[in-house]
């Protein structure tokens, strides 16, 4: 291999954040309103909590902490909110926050990837924070995923019985 290693973790870094989000559209599609905000109990988050968690998450870590933005964040109020906004107003943010964090992302360089920034009270590298993002949202599409499976009783997999995606895409390989 030759080269340095940021073209190839900001681009793996990119297309995992736009897969996860378009599985996260899908099931959003799919759910009503009442189901965007539904809680099973007050330990759970509400897919709808969860998309303004997602923006909240990669505005802080991505938007400011890499790219060196004032982002105000209200950790709390992400989890506490019960209701107000739409299916199309939450996915619209994300899919700003997301275009943001794309053009951040886009100009990583080496020198980012290793050093040190402090983001939520934690000192990390610059591919420690990309790495817990991608790897956080990832972690919430699933339950988005989940939630979605739950309520509707619908097959979400995007892989077949002999684990090839359905939509023929090819997994990226850095």
């Amino acid at each position: 291999m030759t080269g340095t290693v940021a073209p190839i973790l900001r681009r793996y870094a990119i297309e995992k954040l736009a897969d996860h989000f378009a599985q996260v559209r899908r099931c959003c599609a799919l759910l009503s309103a009442e189901q965007i905000w539904f809680r099973p109990n007050d330990n759970s988050n509400s897919v709808a909590n969860l998309l303004l968690h997602l923006a909240g998450n990669v505005r802080q870590w991505i938007v400011g902490g890499l790219g060196g933005a004032i982002v105000p964040r209200d950790r709390p109020a992400e989890f506490a909110r019960r209701d107000g906004l739409s299916r199309e107003q939450l996915l619209e943010s994300l899919a700003g926050v997301l275009d943001e964090a794309y053009a951040v992302l886009g100009g990583v360089d080496d020198a980012a990837l290793v050093r040190e920034y402090a983001i939520q009270n934690y000192r990390l590298s610059g591919v420690a924070a990309i790495l817990h993002v991608v790897e956080h949202f990832a972690f919430h599409t699933g339950q988005i995923v989940t939630t979605t499976k739950w309520l509707l009783d619908v097959d979400l997999s995007l892989y077949d019985e002999k684990g090839h995606r359905r939509d023929g895409r090819q997994e990226a390989v850095p």
